[in-house]
């Protein structure tokens, strides 16, 4: 296991979109620090994580720190830092304009989803609006290696492992040539957000 410096302070910074909350673990005080910001006051700070975390460590070491200084991080163990700032913009529909890119024949899939309704006999269920405007369909395919394919040699070359760790084969390969043009009328309809499935 590895030994924790006595000496650093470790932040916790939750950024939102009206509030920065900042926790700092500060040696020798065993409540911590903890500093509420707003997340967006420009006549005061440029950054609110940043400015949270510069006002912590001016009190641990007992000395100014400017704001168009760096902050020495000799004295920072670690920072962790999370934020709602995009899911908000999803929920609210105030993000960007969005286009979604997906294989060639699925284009209604996130439309359709998978027909759950809270209440199986309600006649006007409704569904939220989708998050995209426009749908490009890309002509490309990929499908899932089964187990009793991974020891076949002459596909082997074609396996490519993704994040989950599982393989997959290209089926059909895709044609930038082809997909240029639509995403440059995406980029003409000013859709610069793309989603890509």
């Amino acid at each position: 296991m590895r030994m924790v410096s006595q000496e650093k302070l470790r932040f916790c910074i939750d950024r939102g979109g009206t509030f920065t909350d900042v926790y700092a673990e500060i040696p020798g005080h065993p409540d911590g620090r903890v500093l509420k910001l707003l997340s967006v006051d420009p006549s005061n700070y440029d950054d609110a994580p940043i400015e949270g975390s510069r006002r912590i460590l001016e009190e641990y070491i007992g000395e100014i720190i400017p704001r168009t200084a760096k902050i020495p991080t000799d004295k920072i163990e670690w920072i962790r830092m999370g934020t709602t700032v995009a899911t908000n913009a999803l929920l609210e529909r105030k993000g960007e304009r969005i286009a979604l890119c997906v294989t060639r024949g699925f284009k209604d899939f996130l439309q359709i989803g998978d027909q759950s309704r809270p209440n199986i006999f309600d006649l006007t269920a409704t569904k939220p609006s989708n998050l995209y405007e426009e749908v490009i369909e890309v002509d490309e395919r990929i499908e899932l290696v089964l187990e009793e394919d991974k020891g076949n040699k002459e596909n082997s070359g074609s396996f490519v492992k993704g994040v989950s760790g599982e393989l997959v084969r290209g089926v059909k390969c895709l044609d930038e040539e082809a997909l240029k043009p639509l995403l440059k009328g995406l980029l003409e309809k000013e859709l610069v957000v793309w989603l890509l499935c």
